[in-house]
């Protein structure tokens, strides 16, 4: 007799995984019914992860998102999935515990049924209050083992993790092969350790495309006994998503399962939809390099979740970095070369760093200790000199044990650092603070919303629901999308004729510098020019002024100072926290002490200063966007 293997769709996964949105409401309403006309989907994952942030970013209310989202398949009997990140519940950061056990309670009332948690070290300590806060909420507890391939992540290791975490009160287990690295043998074999152990434990498994491994995986899975395999589909299937529903239907009807038959012409619908909503906006934060399987990723291990953002990450990276070869004198790095170089550099540092399993947030870390090694290397400044806070609490122990201990030179940083190690449980560093949250809704006049959801969505996620209430996320969303269509339009245009470009002089003056900057024993000067041909801009050159009478005002008025500029671009902060005490005018700064903040790429960056001295005037702006070379203090 055939046994039969249900199928998961992982839509909201396919989005996150080709670029940085997800659908609109309006557009996630109207492809439910289409799915669910397949006819062969048991569960759809609905929610979780980045999911709500992303609204948010956009500017919508991300709990009436997952409400209408998941009441279709509610109705239809079909079970929805969130995914959580255990001691970060559905951010980047470790958030308080009362937190935590509001978010599944939340979830269950506004439509999930299944949490499937999963911690980025595989700390079982971590997960131990996701099982019971789940359960007490009314979910089903679904423990995920977040797969990687290292001499230290066995196969032993994963199936004696399944046995802690059912110890603990999963209720079901998910093999989840976030970066599709997982070799189709071992993936059986784990599957078949937990199934011989457990044998009515449900087992799911979740394995991305990118390396190619994916669907030998899957065959794999289903033979050792797992019971579900996630899915994408087109035009979303595929590159760092998920194997094809087809591929992976036909593939086991022909290997003897029992698999639902497929809608076809629902199929073809929900197809249609998700390429339009592609072309509404969606696809103008796709990058195409996601769309592509590439097996280079074997080696890294990055895993399909974070290289919407990676390739985001690369583009702001590869325009600071040239900004800076060519003030430099030297020539551009291509996004390609900084591609490989920073796969590269995964490889080199992953095993300094401990071997965290390459998933949210920790593959982030890992992503962004390599981009800030490769971009530092190219300007001939020293590997591990940038290091941001969220990736020392990681490697300190704060997230919870490494698996592997950390590299030499990490080793003698931290102690150079005066950073200590910490041994204890990571949900005691962070106290309940809900009370705190809900003064701050007191103080606003906010809603608390339906089931308290409001407050639930500001606790979690602060900033961006700021944003979200006052307007600020909307207007900046809709501004970036403009200008992503301009460019568009812009880069399909017909080429520029000369004539359209005017005048051979008239190019020269308005291309040409009409001032720069000039750097005299440290001491800067600006320096206005003009040229014979070139109307003089009043604004900045007055025609009454000679060179040298400019150059000795612009001596007076600046004195002389150093800067300390942005290593990196991102958003400036003084401090931390709104308890820190920040930098003033007049303080006396020393060469390594921490004068600033910026937030690059989903962590805070820790910013020291290169010199010494008196800071006599502050002129990056707190809570706004700085670009990388940009002077952030002043000092004597």
């Amino acid at each position: 007799m055939s046994r039969k293997i249900k199928l998961a769709l992982v839509y909201r996964d396919m989005w996150q995984s080709a670029g940085k949105y997800v659908p609109r409401v309006d557009q996630l309403v109207r492809v439910a019914q289409p799915i669910i006309d397949m006819g062969c989907f048991a569960r759809v994952e609905t929610n979780g992860g980045g999911f709500e942030q992303v609204n948010l970013l956009f500017g919508e209310n991300p709990n009436q998102a997952v409400r209408k989202w998941t009441q279709p398949f509610n109705d239809a009997g079909i079970q929805t999935q969130m995914l959580e990140r255990g001691l970060n519940g559905i951010r980047m950061s470790p958030v308080s515990a009362d937190i935590r056990r509001m978010m599944f309670a939340l979830k269950k009332k506004q439509g999930t049924d299944i949490s499937r948690s999963f911690d980025g070290l595989n700390n079982p300590q971590n997960l131990e209050n996701s099982f019971k806060f789940a359960k007490e909420g009314g979910m089903i507890a679904q423990g995920a083992l977040s797969l990687t391939f290292s001499p230290l992540h066995t196969i032993e290791y994963y199936i004696n993790l399944a046995d802690q975490y059912i110890d603990l009160g999963a209720e079901e287990i998910c093999i989840k092969d976030m970066a599709g690295i997982g070799r189709p043998v071992s993936v059986g074999k784990i599957v078949k350790g937990i199934k011989d152990r457990h044998p009515n434990i449900l087992i799911q498994y979740h394995g991305h495309s990118t390396p190619g491994f994916s669907v030998a995986s899957s065959l794999e899975a289903a033979r050792a006994g797992a019971d579900i395999i996630d899915v994408g589909m087109q035009p979303l299937s595929w590159g760092t998503g998920h194997a094809d529903l087809l591929t992976i239907h036909a593939m086991l009807k022909d290997a003897g399962f029992e698999v639902e038959d497929i809608n076809m012409n629902a199929y073809m619908e929900v197809r249609r939809l998700t390429q339009e909503f592609m072309n509404d906006f969606l696809g103008y934060y796709i990058n195409p390099l996601n769309r592509q399987m590439n097996s280079l990723l074997i080696g890294s291990g990055l895993p399909g979740g974070m290289m919407g953002s990676l390739m985001a990450d690369l583009e702001k990276n590869i325009r600071s970095l040239n900004k800076w070869m060519a003030k430099n004198g030297k020539p551009d790095v291509s996004q390609d070369d900084l591609l490989i170089k920073l796969f590269n550099e995964v490889e080199y540092v992953w095993p300094q760093m401990g071997y965290p399993p390459l998933v949210t947030p920790f593959s982030q870390y890992v992503k962004n200790v390599a981009l800030m090694n490769v971009t530092q290397i190219e300007k001939g400044k020293q590997r591990w000199s940038m290091i941001d806070e969220n990736t020392w609490g990681m490697l300190m122990g704060r997230s919870g044990q490494l698996l592997g201990p950390l590299g030499e030179d990490l080793q003698a940083l931290a102690l150079n650092q005066k950073r200590e190690p910490y041994t204890g449980n990571p949900q005691d560093l962070y106290p309940d603070e809900l009370e705190l949250f809900a003064a701050e809704m007191e103080k606003n006049g906010w809603d608390y919303g339906e089931d308290d959801e409001e407050l639930f969505e500001l606790a979690m996620h602060p900033a961006q629901y700021k944003d979200y209430k006052s307007g600020k996320a909307k207007e900046k969303f809709n501004a970036d999308l403009e200008e992503r269509k301009a460019k568009k339009t812009q880069s399909t245009s017909s080429s520029i004729t000369p004539a359209a470009i005017g005048p051979i002089n008239q190019v020269h003056s308005t291309l040409q510098p009409r001032n720069i900057t000039v750097d005299v024993d440290g001491e800067k000067f600006k320096v206005n020019i003009s040229y014979d041909d070139a109307p003089i801009d009043n604004k900045n050159n007055s025609s009454t002024r000679n060179s040298s009478q400019s150059t000795t005002t612009q001596k007076a008025e600046l004195g002389s100072y150093q800067t300390i500029e942005a290593p990196l671009e991102g958003k400036f902060y003084l401090t931390k926290e709104s308890s820190d005490r920040p930098a003033k005018i007049g303080d006396i700064i020393h060469e390594g002490d921490t004068v600033a903040f910026i937030e690059s790429m989903k962590v805070i960056n820790a910013i020291a200063a290169d010199k010494s001295g008196k800071i006599i005037e502050i002129t990056a702006k707190h809570g706004e966007d700085i670009e990388e070379d940009d002077v952030m203090f002043k000092i004597i």
